[in-house]
Parts: structure tokens; C-alpha cells; sequence
């Protein structure tokens, strides 16, 4: 459900109701509108694009919020699998992967404010409770919690997101979970409560749902905007600005609209990424690569980064135990799958062109907790070093690079991290001292923190535009043990960025290699689509041999035919559960991919 509210009086929500479980709620800006609907699961993910919010952005002033139904105070302590990734903002907050789909589409910065919770509401009640502030009255549902979600709305609908002074003009709320589920009631009567205390004209309910055409009627019903599956998400804004949905929310809300919705550059991406056909594969290694949702701010950083390089992305999912020894002799079939997403096996040459028949062009690995799949990841990093293939680590994917150098460098056979050996001789990876071992949530190094460059002639720091320092997010409980910084760095291991200590490694990165960086921070967070992360570019670029030209600013353009020309290559998808089907049977000219999401 998506609400929306104007002046100080109004919010806009968004109620999603799907056939599963509840989730989240989220509040931004003065203006108030409401989604609600019965929707799809498909359907849902889908049109998270936040695409009305996008129409609107020509107005100033647009403020997000979202509400989530669930007794958990954040997102910080939910599997991946439970719940998708875990997306952290600027100051600290983690929160559901919708708050980024809105950061990402708008541009906006959010607060863990606008990410509202059953658990943040109840604690907030209860503290005041313990205080006396309801002097000795008994708290119930109705009023005390449904008061607490209007409040909370209209002191995060305060909050400016757009870097702008003041509070915004539209306030967007979209309020998560099932209609009709109990954990979800009080929030529908709270946001009932509040389109009668705003009053008409102050309040815009938008209902989202499967409307189908039925053949016998052949129509739907009117007043209706709507949706269809499009060739990528950058369309849908396009088919809202068509259907002038804009001016029907604005109309709702009595506002007027000052000008037509500016998306000249968005309508140019939109077909740019239709156009695309040279492709560029990249193996995404980790433990949770059966739910393309748990990495998806890193698919999105890709995608944004591989339009920008004019290529056609291809995801290759390749789960990281897979890579291990143990499977070998366990499933030797997936085994072999595997190491065959991954590996170069094979090269074909013509009097025209030549080009390898399987094997990725890059290898990412993301971040990650546990010891799951871990001998699988330094078996990636490992390989991507010695073969050259372009590498990003970020996080423990850093820390998985710094531990595979000192094995197979330094000749340090038992070097790990503390999270997996606490015993180990040869700790390359310490828990951070200032961490909580007993405590899970809200415990790590969170949020935007600087990283200061001390090698100016690296790759990192050029493709960052020669700055001298950077802002990213972070999150996590273990750093590369600085007491072994020396030694690595003896060996050819650059720490090209450290944190203002200097003693906290942020940036590594190999002189000697196409592309082999690591980062302790997530650089996927602030991706945008019209500012990709310079970390994904460098990756796409060097997996696409444009890297050199890049950093000399001298980039292919997109009228170069090889940039998005026709390829005789067919690109070929198999479901996460069914990765090791049919190989024989797509030839020799095939590129192997068993993920979803090629470019969408």
C-alpha cells in the first residue's frame, strides 16, 4: 500500500499485500499517499521499482518511508534467505532492500527513521511505558501503538532525504506485509486513523494489484493505471508518464504540476539497455546464490555499470561450496558444473575474431558471514589472480583475497580468519576490537565511514576520480590484522587505502594484475543508475578489455559497433536448481549462465 500526503499535513503509503508473509513499512517526506493491494509475488518485485516516485521526481521534495509488520527492530539479524539482503545506509541503519530500490531510484539518501518496524513501534511504546509517560493509564493497541505509527510517520516525513534544507513536499509510505494478516492490522488502522485526521484532499491511497484481462470481456476496469511486463525496469516510469499517472496522484492531492516529469536521460538508458548485445560474463561466487535477492544491491551496481560500459551483463551464479574439494567427491557433477561457470577451457579464433567459449570475464565475490562455502571462495580469488582474470572482493570478499595471498604466497599453509580458525597460527583476519561477541544486532562497524588513499597511482583511486578520500558504507565484525599489513605488503599485496588511523585496511589491490581489488566496505549501496560505483565500472571495464581506455578517459563510445553490435553468441539461463542439465546440448558457441536477472 502506498500512501501520499501533502504540505505538513500529508504522507503517501504504500501497502503491498501479497499472498506470503508481512514485512516492512517506509516514510518519506510532507505529502501523504497510500498503496494497497492484493499483489503477486513476481508482481510485487517487480514493480518495487518505485516507478510512481520516479514520475514524481521532477517535483522537489519527494520523502520516503516504509513500514515492515515484523517483530524484528531491523533488518540487521535476518537471513538473507528469509528476507534478501540486508541494505545499510548512511548512518548506521540496516534495513529491508526496498529502502536501497527507493535510494536507488531516486537518489535519496535515507535514515534508519524511515524504515519503520513492529519491533522499533512496540519498543518505542514500552520505553515510554517504563518512563510514566502514560501516567499509570493501560496501553493498549488502539490508542498508544496506532498513535505511536502516525507520529513516527510525521517525524520522519521531516526529515529531508534530497540533501535540501527543510522538509519535503510529498511524503511516500509504503506499508508492507499481507492484507488482512493480524501483524499488519494495527498499521491499517493506524493509517486509517490517519487519512480522516489529514482529511480529504491531504491523502491519496494507491491500490496495487493483478487486474487481468478476461478473454470473454476483453477489458478491464476503469480508472485504472496500468502495468505490463517491459523489456527492463527503466520502462516502467515511461509507461506511467504516458498513462499521466503523475497528474492523477496530483490531482488527488490538489497540487499542481509545474512541469512534465524530466526523464530524457532515463528514456535514453531504458532503450540503451534494450540495445545491448555484447555480452560480459561475470561469476558471482558466494552461499546464497538461490535467492538472487540476497545480493541484489551488487546486481544492481553491475547492471549500472555494464550500461555504462555498453555491455550486455550475463550472471553466472556459481555457489562457492560447490568450488570445494568436498564436493568433488561428494557431487562430482556439481563439481565439475561449477568449476566449468568459472573456468576458461577453451579459445576460438577466425581470420575475423576470436573469443573464448566459456569462462567468466570477471569474478565477484560479495560479502558474506560464516564458514559455509569459504574454501570455495579462496579457490575463486585464487584463481582469478593467477589466471588474471578481473576480480572484485568486497567485505569478506576482501578479506578471502588477503587470505589466499598469504597461503599461497607467503607459504603461510594455516592463514585464516579468526571467524573460521580462532586457533589459527597465521590470523590474516582479526575480530574487531570494539565488536560484541554476545550481542548480534546493531553490533558491527556500520554505516558511512572515510577511507583515506595512500597510494595515489593505484587503480581504485583513479577510477574514484583522483580524490584523496572516499565515503562508503561498511559493515562488519572482522579487519584484516594490521600486526600482518608489513608482510603482505612485502610480498606485492598494495594496501591502497586505509581508514584515518591508518591502521584499519579498506582498499587492496595487486600492481602486477588486469584488475584485482578489494574492498572492506560495500561500494554496491551507492550505486545509481546514472552514477554507477567507480569500483563496479572498473570491474566491468577490465572484464570487457575497456579498462585502459577508461582510466585515460577515453572510453568506447556507444556508436562503436563491438560495444553493442550483434553477437553470434547465444546466452543460455538455468534455474539455481538445476545447474548441471544439458551441458552437452548447447554447443560449442554458448555461454554458460545458471542465474536469473541477465540485464533486468
Amino acid at each position: 500500500m502506498v500512501v501520499m500526503v501533502k504540505a505538513e499535513v500529508v504522507v503517501v503509503v504504500e501497502v503491498w499485500g501479497t499472498m506470503v508473509e508481512g514485512e516492512e513499512m517506509t516514510v518519506v517526506g510532507v505529502v501523504k499517499m497510500m498503496m494497497a493491494g492484493w499483489v503477486l509475488v513476481g508482481q510485487r518485485s517487480k514493480l518495487r521499482s518505485r516507478s510512481p516516485e520516479r514520475v514524481g521526481k521532477g517535483r522537489p521534495g519527494l520523502h520516503e518511508s516504509i513500514g515492515d509488520p515484523y517483530l524484528n527492530t531491523d533488518a540487521g539479524t535476518m537471513s538473507p534467505f528469509e528476507h534478501g539482503e540486508v541494505f545499510v545506509l548512511d548512518d548506521g541503519g540496516e534495513v529491508d532492500l526496498d529502502l536501497g530500490n527507493y535510494e536507488r531510484f531516486l537518489d535519496i539518501k535515507l535514515t534508519r527513521d524511515n524504515n519503520i518496524t513492529t519491533g522499533k513501534i512496540y519498543q518505542y511504546v514500552i520505553d515510554k511505558e517504563r518512563r510514566g509517560d502514560y501516567l499509570g493509564k493501560t496501553v493498549q493497541v488502539v490508542p498508544h501503538i496506532t498513535d505511536a505509527i502516525q507520529e513516527w510517520i510525521e517525524r520522519a516525513a521531516m526529515i529531508p532525504v534530497d540533501g535540501k534544507e527543510g522538509p519535503a513536499d510529498v511524503c511516500v509510505i509504503e506499508l508492507g506485509g499481507t492484507i488482512g494478516d493480524i501483524e499488519s492490522m494495527p498499521f491499517i488502522e493506524a493509517l486509517g486513523q490517519f487519512s480522516y485526521r489529514v482529511g480529504e484532499g491531504n491523502f491519496c491511497l494507491i491500490h496495487v494489484s493483478l487486474v487481468p484481462v478476461l478473454s470473454v470481456v476483453g477489458e478491464q476496469d476503469k480508472n485504472i493505471i496500468t502495468l505490463y511486463d517491459v523489456s527492463n525496469i527503466w520502462h516502467v516510469p515511461l509507461l506511467l508518464k504516458d498513462q499521466k499517472a503523475h497528474e492523477a496522484i496530483l490531482k488527488v492531492l490538489d497540487l499542481s504540476c509545474a512541469s512534465e516529469p524530466e526523464l530524457g536521460e532515463w528514456t535514453t538508458r531504458a532503450k540503451l539497455c534494450d540495445s545491448l548485445h555484447q555480452p560480459v560474463r561475470i561469476a558471482m561466487v558466494g552461499k546464497y546464490t538461490g535467492l538472487s535477492d540476497s545480493y541484489l544491491s551488487v546486481l544492481k551496481a553491475l547492471l549500472h555499470a555494464s550500461v555504462a560500459c555498453c555491455r550486455k551483463l550475463v550472471i553466472d551464479w556459481v555457489l562457492s561450496s560447490d568450488l570445494e574439494e568436498a564436493t568433488a567427491k561428494e557431487n562430482p557433477d556439481a563439481y565439475k558444473a561449477a568449476w566449468k561457470l568459472l573456468k576458461v577451457v577453451g579459445f576460438f579464433s577466425s581470420s575475423i575474431m576470436g573469443f573464448y567459449l566459456q569462462g567468466a570475464d570477471g569474478v565477484l565475490v560479495p560479502g558474506g558471514f560464516g564458514d559455509r562455502g569459504v574454501q570455495g571462495k579462496i579457490m575463486a580469488a585464487k584463481y582469478a589472480r593467477e589466471n588474471r582474470i578481473p576480480y572484485l572482493g568486497i567485505c569478506l570478499g576482501m578479506q578471502i583475497a588477503v587470505i589466499e595471498f598469504a597461503r599461497s604466497v607467503l607459504g603461510l599453509q594455516d592463514a585464516n580468519s579468526t571467524e573460521f580458525d580462532p586457533n589459527t597460527q597465521s590470523p590474516c583476519v582479526i575480530f574487531m576490537p570494539e565488536g560484541s561477541k554476545t550481542h548480534m544486532g546493531g553490533t558491527m562497524r556500520l554505516g558511512s565511514r572515510r577511507t583515506y588513499f595512500h597510494v595515489t597511482d593505484c587503480k581504485a583511486a583513479k577510477l574514484y576520480g583522483n580524490k584523496s578520500f572516499i565515503d562508503e558504507r561498511h559493515r562488519h565484525r572482522y579487519e584484516v590484522n594490521p600486526d600482518m599489513v608489513v608482510q603482505l605488503e612485502d610480498a606485492g599485496l598494495a594496501f591502497v587505502g586505509k581508514d584515518d588511523s591508518g591502521r584499519r585496511m579498506e582498499i587492496i589491490e595487486l600492481d602486477n594484475h588486469p584488475y584485482y581489488v578489494g574492498v572492506q566496505f560495500h561500494p554496491e549501496f551507492k550505486s545509481r543508475p546514472e552514477k554507477p560505483s567507480a569500483l563496479f565500472l572498473g570491474l566491468i571495464a577490465a572484464a570487457g578489455g575497456q579498462l585502459d581506455a577508461f582510466l585515460k578517459k577515453k572510453v568506447v563510445t556507444r556508436a562503436i559497433s563491438m560495444s553493442n553490435g550483434n553477437s553470434t553468441m547465444k546466452s543460455r539461463q538455468y534455474g539455481n536448481g538445476d545447474k548441471t542439465s544439458n551441458w552437452s546440448s548447447l554447443g560449442a558457441n554458448a555461454i554458460y549462465t545458471n542465474g536469473n536477472g541477465v540485464h533486468c
